[in-house]
């Protein structure tokens, strides 16, 4: 990927200098014990007639019933006393970001996905809000709860915010056999695909209706959430490759990292064989399909992993 030289976002929160302990357990850093979209708790608070506007405007693209994202309470639970949390890095205080290499490359591209959303939401009439990515080392807070390396890369709907180990891009590289840059901003565009989901909606209702659903269904939902995020990181590829970005072989390093962290290709690692009832990311050809299919018709409406059964996913 061409990113040396570009615009680097400021929306920087580095905390690696910050004190703190790892709270963090076990040795998966996708947590296939229970690794999922980390369910923010706020204050809670209804939707406003802005939040409505880009529903309607996201339920019409994406061709879900709109009712379907109105009904209920679409901000946090408001009866969690835990969505702010004091500890190391909590403070909300960013910090000057360091300026190695690799915080060049990770605010470079943030801010094409910056870019890239940006443009969607203008187009559609909206104006997209930019989340703000957390660099950490070892653990740190969030409105989420404690993030470590061990549980890898997430995004925060608590206070929008992404939250990455940069140490983990070795771990993708040594551990899973899925090395490159573009499998690197890969993982960035994928959790800032969460972000779009919570803005228009999609995040709140499926952690506030997961509430009531069984193991499975919820499981299922999550894949489907999760596959979204993928689909919207291939549109972000596309934005990028029309800029003229891409080098040979970087769609093919995206798609060996979704290869590489499909659920069945890590629970055959880790314990020899795959329960599908328990995917919560889906497996890697899902993963594979569907970031192709946003890199190929760069339309968010292409991305509607809600509609059809599952099993055609």
């Amino acid at each position: 990927m061409k990113w040396e030289g570009r615009r680097q976002s400021d929306n920087i929160e580095d905390r690696r200098e910050d004190v703190a302990s790892n709270g963090g357990s076990g040795n998966d850093p996708f947590g296939r014990s229970g690794f999922r979209v980390p369910v923010g708790r706020g204050r809670g608070g209804g939707l406003g007639i802005g939040g409505i506007v880009v529903i309607l405007i996201i339920s019409w693209l994406l061709g879900i019933n709109p009712l379907t994202l109105l009904s209920g309470n679409m901000g946090f639970d408001s009866d969690s006393s835990s969505y702010e949390q004091s500890g190391s890095g909590s403070s909300g205080q960013a910090s000057a970001p360091a300026n190695d290499k690799m915080t060049q490359f990770v605010r470079t591209v943030l801010a094409e996905t910056e870019d890239t959303w940006n443009g969607i939401f203008k187009a559609a009439g909206e104006q997209y809000k930019d989340p703000t990515l957390v660099l950490f080392s070892g653990a740190t807070r969030s409105a989420c709860g404690s993030a470590s390396s061990a549980t890898g890369p997430f995004y925060c709907p608590g206070d929008q915010k992404v939250y990455l180990d940069t140490d983990f891009f070795t771990e993708l590289d040594r551990r899973f056999g899925a090395s490159g840059d573009f499998a690197q901003a890969y993982v960035v565009a994928h959790e800032v695909g969460h972000h779009v989901q919570n803005l228009t909606g999609i995040l709140p209702q499926f952690n506030r209706a997961r509430q009531s659903m069984s193991e499975v269904d919820a499981n299922r939902m999550s894949v489907r959430v999760e596959l979204q995020a993928d689909c919207f990181a291939g549109i972000w590829g596309k934005f990028t490759d029309q800029k003229g970005l891409l080098e040979s072989g970087d769609i093919e390093e995206a798609l060996n990292a979704a290869k590489q962290i499909g659920d069945d290709t890590l629970q055959k690692k880790t314990q020899g064989y795959a329960v599908p009832d328990s995917f919560n990311h889906g497996s890697s050809a899902q993963r594979m399909r569907w970031f192709k299919r946003g890199f190929e018709t760069g339309k968010v409406s292409a991305c509607n992993t809600f509609d059809g059964p599952y099993e055609q996913l």
